[in-house]
């Protein structure tokens, strides 16, 4: 009886082993799981930083619910969450060049990336205007057919016909001012801006916008962000 009642102790022995490795296991997965985004806290941030971080609130230059009113700041109301990750992950990184935003970006933690981002996509974006009459025709022939001899693609075939973008790939540009859309063109024109991480699995590289940019006359990006302006 001894012999037979041994094997068996043995047996499940190995059993409970298995079990509990499987468990520990199964909890390690769940552990390592990332925390999901509240955009409740992502708004408190956007809001009114964090005086106890030294985190200024992003609304002092990027306006109530990401509708900034200053022309040199970039509207973020209704933007992609994960462009908007990536892009502020990469001003901590430095990968993109911006002194302001690289030592506001330093201060955040990742959750603190995710639940500003998520906040934001969720908000309306307050439409623009184009300004100037004289040029909107050619900067919607730019947008929406290129500039074939130049070898320049349309804008709308990343961004889309209203420039609502590709979430996780390309940014919602719809309704931006003008002068920002023009200094980003301008950036990638010269090189100061070299952003291009990968998101999810597809790249958003800046070789590609460089290489437009530098095929583009001044007047031609002038155009293209007033017409850019308006889109709804």
């Amino acid at each position: 009886m001894k012999r037979a009642y041994l094997p068996v102790m043995k047996s499940l022995g190995m059993a409970v082993l298995a079990l509990s490795s499987l468990t520990s296991v199964a909890y390690a997965n769940q552990e390592a799981k990332p925390a999901k985004a509240d955009a409740a806290k992502g708004e408190a941030l956007y809001k009114n930083g964090d005086a106890g971080r030294g985190i200024v609130a992003c609304a002092s230059c990027h306006g109530e619910a990401g509708n900034s009113t200053i022309s040199a700041n970039p509207k973020l109301a209704a933007q992609h969450d994960a462009y908007l990750v990536k892009q502020l992950t990469e001003f901590a990184s430095g990968a993109r060049n911006n002194a302001t935003m690289t030592a506001f970006a330093k201060s955040l933690t990742a959750d603190d990336m995710k639940n500003v981002a998520v906040y934001l996509n969720a908000q309306k974006s307050a439409p623009g205007a184009a300004k100037n009459k004289d040029i909107v025709e050619l900067g919607k022939q730019i947008y929406r057919g290129g500039i074939a001899e130049k070898n320049v693609p349309a804008c709308a075939g990343c961004h889309s016909p209203n420039g609502a973008g590709i979430p996780a790939q390309f940014p919602r540009i719809a309704g931006q001012h003008q002068d920002y859309t023009l200094a980003q063109l301008q950036a990638f024109y010269n090189g100061s801006r070299k952003d291009g991480a990968k998101i999810q699995g597809s790249r958003v590289n800046s070789v590609q916008m460089t290489t437009i940019a530098k095929s583009m006359s001044e007047d031609e990006m002038r155009a293209v962000a007033d017409y850019i302006a308006g889109l709804k």
